[in-house]
């Protein structure tokens, strides 16, 4: 596999787990708590930060290999992969104006990659 691909597979994943940490925060976040600090300082916060801190660690490392122009481009998968997870998760509903912005995104990918 050439490394310029395997290197966008880790930067990816990176914006995937990163995505997933966002949903466990929205979770966290929409739950009430009896003290301030529970809000902080709870598993789910804690297990989500940590996620979010693997993710930076993939994307510096993809950096090593892939340009910084490729960056910006995998980046935005995020918004992707935050929609369809809200939608699993959290139950949002994907309108008319989402899917068409998702779709300019997928587009946007697939023309800066050919």
């Amino acid at each position: 596999m050439n490394e310029k691909i395997l290197f966008s597979l880790i930067f990816l994943f990176g914006v995937f787990i990163s995505s997933v940490s966002q949903i466990i925060l929205k979770k966290s976040a929409n739950k009430t708590y009896d003290h301030w600090i529970k809000e902080y300082l709870n598993p789910r916060v804690i297990f989500a930060y940590i996620i979010f801190f693997g993710a930076t660690l993939c994307s510096v490392w993809a950096y090593t290999v892939i340009p910084l122009s490729l960056g910006p481009i995998l980046e935005s998968a995020g918004y992707i992969f935050v929609a369809f997870l809200s939608w699993l998760f959290l139950k949002e509903k994907i309108n008319k104006q989402k899917l068409i912005g998702l779709s300019i995104i997928i587009l946007g990918i697939i023309i800066y990659s050919i």
